[in-house]
């Protein structure tokens, strides 16, 4: 089977991303030829609904339900950031469902773009983990709420430990010059910036002033040399990381449990400053013309087969606590994951939420630095 019909059986759901991935590391063959957000040319049928996702979360493993009762997978669309994506809603483009971060929800409800949802047309609700649910500003009022939480995890570092030495893990090592030019990073301020934030020495709650602007910038102005990729595709990063084009790199949980999972060795770290947290969820668009089968993407995202293969292969946080009896302590604490998400979150840096204005100046900022400015 070629590159081409594996990539096919994958968006079929025939073949999962871990196999597939596998398959192209063992050829010595680079994910980003063939990247997996580029679905538009296999479109499910037109009356599925459309889920508007971060990449890495547009593949079957994660709709055994929908498309059990459906028999496709919903339409997928991609983006790179919440910000990316709240500025092409706002410009007109109408989705289903979308995937914003705790950080984004006031701003994403203030849009007025989304609808309350309402749990009781969730089969799997009864099961979500309430203090995912009581996030800032996520009430609806009428015992509805915004946006429905599904994952939850890290921002932190995946590192080659056969390549890299590590006396202490600490965010200085992607501001390490001795390994200049070997360094990845996510490409999205939404990581980055609450990063180069910890890194300053800034609090989250003092984030917003002219003075941590400052001091942020100048670390991550200071990085930018030494930062040979920025990319909000992760496989990129996991295949630079695989070949040992990168020796470290800022990721999300699910690239050190993808890469372990193949034999590369990496570890994620635990940095002594903190790890950056958070918890995503999914809403719904008001002008939604599928909200039925909204709901369905939706539920689907929520169930215990989801939630396994959240755990297990992303490395993730699931909001389904039946997910976790899938896992033994000893698992779950090999994945640096626990029943119990507060003592995950809380033991890292959670990040607040910031005003429309302040993301506008923080993000038109970063991108500056990336260009070199």
């Amino acid at each position: 089977m070629d590159v081409l019909d594996q990539l096919g059986s994958m968006r079929e759901g025939k073949m999962s991303r871990r196999a597939f991935t596998k398959s192209l590391l063992a050829a010595g063959v680079a994910v980003t030829a063939v990247p997996m957000g580029g679905r538009k040319a296999m479109a499910a049928a037109e009356d599925q609904a459309t889920y508007f996702t971060w990449g890495g979360y547009d593949i079957p493993e994660l709709f055994g339900e929908y498309q059990e009762k459906h028999g496709e997978l919903p339409n997928f669309s991609v983006f790179g950031s919440s910000e990316e994506a709240l500025t092409k809603m706002r410009g007109g483009f109408v989705v289903d469902v979308s995937h914003p971060c705790n950080q984004a929800l006031p701003r994403w409800k203030a849009s007025e773009l989304f609808q309350p949802v309402d749990p009781t047309r969730l089969s799997h609700w009864g099961d979500v983990m309430p203090e995912l649910v009581s996030l800032e500003g996520n009430d609806a009022g009428d015992g509805k709420l915004w946006m429905v939480p599904f994952d939850w995890g890290q921002t932190s570092i995946t590192y080659r430990t056969d390549l890299i030495d590590v006396e202490e893990e600490s965010w200085d090592m992607l501001w390490n010059e001795e390994y200049k030019g070997k360094l990845g990073s996510l490409a999205a301020g939404a990581d980055a910036w609450w990063i180069g934030a910890i890194k300053a020495g800034v609090s989250f709650e003092e984030i917003d002033t002219p003075e941590a602007f400052e001091k942020i910038a100048a670390v991550m102005r200071e990085q930018r040399p030494l930062i040979r990729t920025y990319t909000d595709d992760t496989t990129t990063l996991e295949q630079a990381l695989a070949s040992g084009e990168l020796v470290a790199a800022m990721t999300w949980n699910s690239s050190a449990a993808l890469l372990k999972a193949e034999g590369v060795e990496v570890k994620f770290a635990d940095p002594k400053e903190g790890a950056l947290t958070w918890v995503c969820g999914v809403m719904i668009h008001k002008d939604a013309s599928k909200v039925d089968r909204a709901y369905d993407v939706i539920d689907s995202l929520l169930s215990v087969e989801t939630g396994k293969f959240m755990i297990g292969d992303y490395g993730y946080g699931h909001s389904n606590a039946k997910s976790f009896d899938e896992f033994t302590a000893e698992e779950l604490a090999e994945l640096g994951l626990s029943k119990t998400p507060a003592d995950i979150l809380q033991a890292g840096h959670f990040q607040t939420p910031q005003t429309q204005e302040w993301e506008t100046k923080m993000s038109s900022m970063f991108e500056e630095i990336k260009a070199g400015f």
